[in-house]
């Protein structure tokens, strides 16, 4: 087990590493988008420490406290999926082509395939519950 963690470790630090090198050769020639990446790199985790984890932790805590026991879980699972499916639709939804332009992904409304998305998670989450519900009032 510790070699195991050893190797990750390694792995992990030399990721880091390489991040670091790819990063200085980016921002040295180009001043301002140094200052760019900084914001980003230090906006990004004051965002979630400051909002976005407490928001969540609140909302989990409510889900656990307010909702019946048999809905409990189908509803933390489609609060995390569509977290996950609104999270990686931000960078498109905050400006065209915020992502690398690849022939065919860019060429369609990001927002009504998000809210499908969501529609379709939601429906789930709803027959989930509902079948949760049956299955317990039957036994």
């Amino acid at each position: 087990m510790k070699l195991a963690r050893v190797i990750l470790l390694a792995a992990g630090l030399a990721g880091l590493a390489w991040g670091a090198v790819l990063l200085i050769q980016w921002a040295i020639p180009q001043p301002d988008q140094a200052l760019v990446a900084a914001g980003w790199l230090i906006g990004g985790p004051v965002l979630h420490d400051a909002v976005i984890a407490p928001v969540c932790g609140l909302v989990g805590l409510a889900v656990a406290r307010l909702a019946p026991r048999h809905w409990r879980a189908p509803l933390t699972i489609g609060l995390v999926v569509s977290a996950i499916l609104a999270l990686l639709a931000v960078p498109l939804l905050w400006r065209a082509f915020g992502a690398p332009s690849q022939p065919g992904l860019h060429d369609r409304n990001v927002l009504p395939g998000l809210l499908i998305a969501l529609a379709v998670v939601w429906g789930l989450v709803v027959v989930a519950g509902v079948l949760r519900t049956v299955r317990s009032s039957r036994s």
